[in-house]
């Protein structure tokens, strides 16, 4: 995979140039579908605007799927301070703390845009001294200053920012010579561009995909809605592609891939996590387990839409999840890689069949065929 690491560098990049903070994804989606285009890869959107494109195998129905996710954290408009500042609530589940200082965009109805900054309502030592450092770090403690000439509320609502207006925070990406990479919003854009870098491994390739394969890029991941609603009926397998978490106590592959074994909504499919475990061995891909108690991703959003599928959550390195995040070149390889080679697979349903023989020749209890 590091033939492609120029096509995932620059794709990475371009995404990260986009605002798309849950609500406001359209942008984002379309430069996807031109890649996708690109590629030579069928897709389609779906009625709330998510992405569902199509690699061909040779058997149809049933399936597998592939999911990732483009929105981003970001905030909106609350109110109007008398000052001429704006109150902020967030969009997605993310701290105060990594919001303090934040250069952000707000855009309105209209179409203008404003620059700004996120600041602690105390926000000078000269004034509040240690005030400062007292304060809580909390989203009611943070006010937007507009770098706009408006000093009261009539003066920002004649602007046209208007409660509701959806705020993007600067991603601010940094991409350094030894592989590392800084930026906000990697979560999942790191992930979206690790699964465009398989596809076009495997839109280049000759060799013939055993089963269809879905790529879904789904736009409200980060308040939880995700791939509830963007499945076909006869996807059997759904990888879930998102970060890993680097912590103390967590045992995420910062140079590889991280296949989790569990999250907050409970363990993942056994005979899937094991199967891209083994894909991992037979192809020397540097990897790690790990179990995550306060995460959630698309995979749990489709189970629980009623899905009947087998899922598994594969997992770029991560540091400062939902803050100023950083991940490395080799993991987002590491992951593209195992992606190729889990699309080229054989499914689990075949391999059950085979293992199984025919339902017909199932045992019965109590009238129910086991």
């Amino acid at each position: 995979m590091h033939n492609y690491k120029d096509y995932l560098t620059d794709t990475l990049r371009d995404l990260l140039t986009i605002p798309s903070s849950t609500g406001m994804t359209d942008e984002v989606v379309g430069y996807t579908c031109n890649k996708l285009a690109e590629l030579g890869i069928p897709f389609e959107l779906t009625r709330r605007g998510a992405v569902r494109a199509d690699l061909k195998g040779r058997k149809s129905s049933p399936d597998r799927a592939i999911v990732s996710h483009l929105d981003t954290l970001g905030a909106m408009v609350k109110g109007y301070c008398p000052n001429g500042r704006l109150y902020v609530v967030p969009i997605g589940t993310w701290t105060a703390r990594f919001a303090e200082g934040a250069r952000v965009t707000v855009f309105t109805d209209s179409g203008d845009s404003f620059r700004g900054t996120l600041l602690p309502l105390k926000a000078s030592g000269h004034v509040f001294d240690v005030e400062v450092d007292d304060q809580p770090i909390a989203w009611t403690n943070l006010e937007l200053r507009l770098d706009v000439r408006a000093a009261n509320e009539a003066e920002v609502r004649a602007l046209g920012v208007n409660v509701g207006d959806i705020i993007a925070v600067d991603p601010t990406p940094e991409f350094l010579d030894n592989g590392f990479i800084c930026s906000r919003h990697l979560d999942d854009k790191a992930g979206v561009a690790a699964v465009l870098t398989a596809a076009k491994a495997i839109s280049l390739d000759t060799v013939e995909l055993p089963i269809d394969c879905h790529l879904l890029f789904t736009i409200s991941e980060e308040v939880g809605v995700g791939a509830s609603h963007v499945l076909h009926g006869d996807v059997a397998e759904l990888v879930s592609v998102d970060n890993g978490t680097i912590a103390p106590g967590q045992y995420t592959s910062e140079y590889g891939v991280t296949i989790s074994m569990q999250d907050s909504s409970g363990p993942f499919d056994r005979q899937l996590t094991r199967s891209l475990i083994a894909i991992c061995g037979e192809h020397g891909i540097e990897h790690s387990r790990d179990v995550f108690r306060y995460y959630r991703s698309d995979a749990a959003a489709a189970v629980e839409a009623g899905n009947d599928i087998r899922t598994a959550l594969l997992c770029f390195a991560l540091d400062a999840s939902h803050g100023y995040e950083r991940t490395h070149m080799d993991s987002l390889l590491a992951l593209s890689e195992l992606l190729m080679h889990y699309m080229q697979s054989e499914p689990l349903f075949a391999r059950d069949e085979e293992a199984l023989g025919p339902v017909g020749d199932l045992p019965m209890v109590d009238g129910v065929q086991n």
